[in-house]
């Protein structure tokens, strides 16, 4: 079947896992790339003293002992803990919802009476199923934080009102009743000591990769080269977009080098109106302790985009219209048995680092059998 045993379309975490896994098990593998580097959206870069983060903010987190054991084995990753701030027209709240917000918003100094608040905001929402994203908002939180922390943000993000949104969006958003600015509840987090393309540098290390290569362009050349192809692109460009095509937001990103110690005092500021054009500014040396110039600062402004073709994919569209379009292409991909579709856009889904990583490393272990086992 070729010389290797799996050729695998994609460096970033799914591709990354699958290839380590399957190389530990004695298999043979090659990794491409279209991209001139490892790491897909988690890449980065030193620039100024300061790792930064070129396709937006990646902070590890994960409670699943399997999965930091896996990546505990390429890196050591420092304490970061992500406390992000949101700023409204000036007004400055933390994130996420939790009583230092209310305390800010309402006035409030105990839980019940942030709650008290809540519910009579929210109580007349929740008389029926929400339908949408904006109804289960409202249904949450009710109109104060709805109006200053969510509207503005989601609209810019997902480029459509939020009654236009399914409503489970906003349930990735937590609602607190403590004074914890800490953004995750997961067991672990950090960010890989020394930037992340060093952590994906050495999970391939040892495996053959070929980086700048265009899959679909040169496929004829892969065509008996490998055993089975690990897929981690979109699944619809795959297939030519013959059943139509899938619904992606894309980003851009605005770099830019300030002549400046702190610009804003903290790693991660959203931007909930919806008059600032970004919904969020980076500043990369607040992710390590104590590195960069002191005199100068790294930030990134980060704009949505609507996604055309042959642009970067980097969110799916997880509405019915093209849930429904996606399983007839999972439906399609059935008749490439040689395939293996992974990551969020093999197989059209929002998912976390750790969750792209668990998956990658069960699909080993299910094409692998026993000799994938730990």
């Amino acid at each position: 079947m070729g010389k290797y045993d799996y050729l695998i379309v994609g460096a970033g975490m799914f591709g990354a896992a699958f290839a380590r896994k399957a190389a530990d098990a004695g298999k043979r593998c090659l990794v491409i790339d279209k991209r001139g580097h490892v790491g897909g959206n988690c890449y980065s870069y030193e620039l100024e003293g300061v790792q930064v983060h070129k396709y937006g903010p990646h902070i590890f987190h994960t409670s699943n002992n399997t999965v930091w054991d896996f990546v505990n084995r390429f890196t050591e990753f420092n304490n970061f803990i992500l406390t992000p701030i949101a700023n409204y027209s000036g007004e400055i709240y933390n994130l996420p919802f939790n009583m230092n917000t209310y305390a800010k918003m309402w006035g409030v100094c105990t839980p019940d009476e942030a709650k008290a608040i809540i519910d009579s905001q929210a109580a007349p929402h929740r008389q029926k199923k929400s339908a949408n994203l904006e109804e289960q908002a409202l249904s949450l939180v009710g109109g104060d934080i709805y109006e200053k922390l969510v509207k503005g943000y989601t609209e810019k993000q997902w480029g459509r009102p939020c009654n236009e949104l399914p409503a489970f969006i906003i349930k990735r958003l937590p609602l607190r009743f403590t004074f914890d600015n800490n953004y995750f509840n997961d067991r672990y987090q950090g960010i890989p000591i020394g930037g992340y393309t060093k952590m994906f540098e050495r999970m391939l290390d040892s495996i053959d990769v070929e980086m700048g290569v265009d899959y679909l362009a040169e496929g004829s050349r892969f065509g008996s080269m490998a055993g089975k192809t690990v897929y981690t692109g979109q699944i619809d460009e795959y297939f030519g977009y013959r059943l139509g095509s899938l619904e992606y937001r894309s980003l851009r990103f605005d770099t830019e080098i300030l002549k400046a110690d702190n610009h804003q005092g903290v790693a991660v500021m959203n931007y909930t109106d919806s008059h600032t054009p970004f919904t969020r500014c980076i500043e990369h040396k607040h992710f390590e302790f104590g590195k960069g110039d002191p005199g100068k600062t790294v930030i990134t402004r980060e704009y949505p985009m609507q996604w055309e073709r042959g642009e970067e994919a980097y969110y799916p569209v997880n509405d019915d219209a093209n849930n429904e379009l996606y399983a007839q292409y999972e439906e399609l991909a059935k008749s490439e048995p040689r395939t293996v579709f992974g990551g969020r856009l093999g197989t059209y889904r929002y998912l976390n680092m750790d969750q792209v990583i668990a998956e990658a490393l069960a699909c080993a272990e299910r094409e692998l059998g026993d000799a994938a086992a730990v």
